[in-house]
């Protein structure tokens, strides 16, 4: 599809957030960096900037800012490492990129544009995707960079429960649910979608969640964007991304219902959970999430950033026809 459009963007920073895990500082803080991260998306998308453009620029704020479980947010592994994974997808053309298991690359949405944008591939995992990134010119930085004392005690917790045989007490290493992702529609009516993650707190064997795989937590086409965030392997078993944009553009499904379906019903009947934010090129919002709050925000026409956080909260204020539903 391509037609004028107004600009559009949409943002999330991880579902399974829960009240009484916040404090009103973070909370605050929190609420800035999603408004922050809208408004420098927008203003390239205003500048008249691709979709893509609008992605990457509002996920690296994300990326940048400790709070998310992302770039230098990201949580630790059971051996005490970073590992980061993101993908990125155009609409328009159905290229994607995207980078998994990388222990030096200080905005994993950049490296994944550029296997997308300078190379045939479209995954890149590990030392492979850094040495890419060296010969591209993506920042990479000493893995200490990633190193918050937050995420070091909640691995360190972890592994103390580990070793007594309990299951994880805290809330966010027993979730699964650490993401950020945008997706947008631009002047043209192109939609754009990209993930990223440091994935989940002492984790093992290499694991990769859905963020990295297209189809499963990350897909765009010319009717549909989505970015996931939830329990990984659910998603992934689902192409829970693809599940919601075939709906759309195939069955002629309505966005909000196309991603209420994937994400509030097959998702939690097969054990998982999560959230997901999807667009349409209309400029329909949905942002389903079967939690008690989803980190989340959205941008449009009046160039005001709207955010939430809680199920409480109203989804409203976006100026396409329908407005943004759960």
């Amino acid at each position: 599809m391509s037609h004028a459009a107004t600009p559009v963007l949409v943002i999330h920073g991880g579902s399974g957030v829960v009240r009484r895990d916040l404090d009103p500082g973070k909370e605050k803080e929190i609420r800035a960096a999603l408004a922050k991260a809208l408004q420098s998306g927008y203003a390239r998308l205003k500048a008249g900037g691709a979709a893509l453009d609008g992605v990457t620029a509002a996920l690296t704020v994300l990326e940048d800012d400790p709070n998310f479980n992302a770039g230098k947010g990201s949580v630790f592994t059971h051996d005490g490492r970073n590992e980061l994974d993101a993908a990125i997808m155009d609409g328009s053309t159905l290229r994607a990129g995207a980078v998994a298991g990388v222990h030096r690359v200080k905005n994993p949405i950049l490296l994944a544009r550029a296997v997308m944008e300078k190379s045939q591939h479209v995954m890149l995992i590990g030392d492979g995707a850094e040495e890419f990134a060296r010969e591209v010119g993506v920042t990479l930085v000493d893995p200490s960079y990633f190193r918050t004392e937050q995420r070091w005690q909640q691995l360190q917790k972890a592994l103390r429960e580990d070793s007594q045989g309990k299951p994880h007490a805290d809330g966010e290493t027993a979730r699964h649910f650490g993401t950020v992702g945008a997706v947008a529609l631009d002047a043209r009516g192109h939609l754009a979608a990209g993930t990223s993650t440091g994935g989940m707190t002492d984790k093992r064997w290499g694991r990769v969640g859905d963020s990295s795989i297209i189809g499963a937590g990350t897909y765009a086409n010319a009717d549909c964007a989505v970015s996931g965030t939830g329990w990984g392997e659910f998603y992934i078993r689902t192409v829970a991304a693809h599940a919601i944009c075939m709906r759309v553009s195939l069955m002629h499904v309505p966005l909000e219902r196309a991603a209420a379906e994937v994400i509030n019903q097959e998702i939690p009947a097969m054990g998982g959970n999560g959230g997901a934010i999807a667009l349409d090129a209309h400029g329909h919002i949905a942002m389903p999430f079967n939690t008690e709050g989803m980190y989340r925000g959205w941008i449009s026409s009046d160039g005001v950033p709207h955010v939430a956080i809680y199920d409480d909260e109203p989804d409203v204020g976006v100026g396409a026809q329908d407005g943004p539903g759960r």
